[in-house]
């Protein structure tokens, strides 16, 4: 099964222009654009034939042609990176079976996220699109309901019936859990912004009109919801590690304090 990995970018974010571009302080006292962490985490995952970084920007692209990624130029008009991927998988010359939505803001995803989302996929024919989803651990549920009481947005939760089915992604920690009543295992799902599609899945989302809740929570996986195309969520494990991606400025000082700690 050809798999191909594509990390959209673009420059104009309204919370955070120029994100991809944004440095951020390594280990060892140097520093790395977030685009350069997130192409190296996503050249770690085995199972992948190639790696590109998909943007409209000239800027962001020759940076990454800069650290060595291959590059392919998608139009402006993508109005997200589910569609800036299905216009860049159009412009290979093979055709992959499998498209993996490599999320540019997420360089602590670990390789293992990425390669179980792939090996569920792989297992059931079926699945025509998958995303991973990580139980919260109490840091993690502390930075959400941090970043809402102080009217930040920032990562999204998800929640799925039992057989691992969508049933919504919010950006509204859910579910609601009363103060001072919150138990454990923490209920709450941290979805993890990567996924996975077979070409039919990328076909049936641009030929979709863009659906009232997607444009609501800016969340472009709504859109196969509220086509009623399910979405398999595969839950993952963190390891020890704490996983985070970089929403707002605010988000550097955590995802530089967790690389300080790896």
């Amino acid at each position: 099964m050809r798999t191909v990995i594509f990390i959209p970018a673009r420059y104009a974010s309204s919370r955070y222009p120029g994100k991809p571009l944004a440095e951020l302080r390594q280990k060892d006292g140097s520093t790395k654009s977030l685009i350069r962490m997130s192409w190296e985490a996503a050249r770690a995952i085995e199972g992948v034939d190639a790696v590109y970084v998909a943007t409209d920007d000239a800027r962001i692209a020759e940076h990454a042609r800069g650290f060595g990624a291959e590059v392919i130029m998608t139009s402006e008009a993508c109005e997200n990176g589910t569609a800036r991927c299905a216009e860049a998988a159009a412009q290979l010359g093979e055709a992959p079976d499998l498209v993996v939505n490599f999320q540019g803001d997420a360089p602590l995803t670990p390789p293992w996220f990425v390669e179980g989302l792939i090996a569920a996929m792989k297992a059931d024919a079926s699945v025509q699109m998958a995303t991973p989803v990580l139980r919260c651990d109490r840091q993690t549920y502390e930075n959400f309901t941090e970043d809402r009481r102080n009217g930040r947005v920032g990562g999204t939760t998800a929640v799925f019936d039992r057989h691992m089915n969508a049933l919504y992604f919010s950006k509204e920690v859910l579910p609601y859990i009363a103060p001072g009543k919150l138990p454990e295992p923490i209920p709450v799902f941290h979805h993890v912004g990567v996924y996975a599609y077979r070409p039919g899945a990328l076909k049936a989302y641009i030929e979709t009109p863009v659906s009232e809740l997607e444009t609501l929570e800016g969340l472009e996986q709504l859109r196969f919801l509220s086509a009623g195309l399910a979405v398999r969520c595969v839950e993952v494990e963190a390891r020890g590690r704490l996983f985070w991606e970089l929403n707002n400025p605010e988000d550097v000082a955590r995802i530089e304090a967790a690389l300080e700690a790896s």
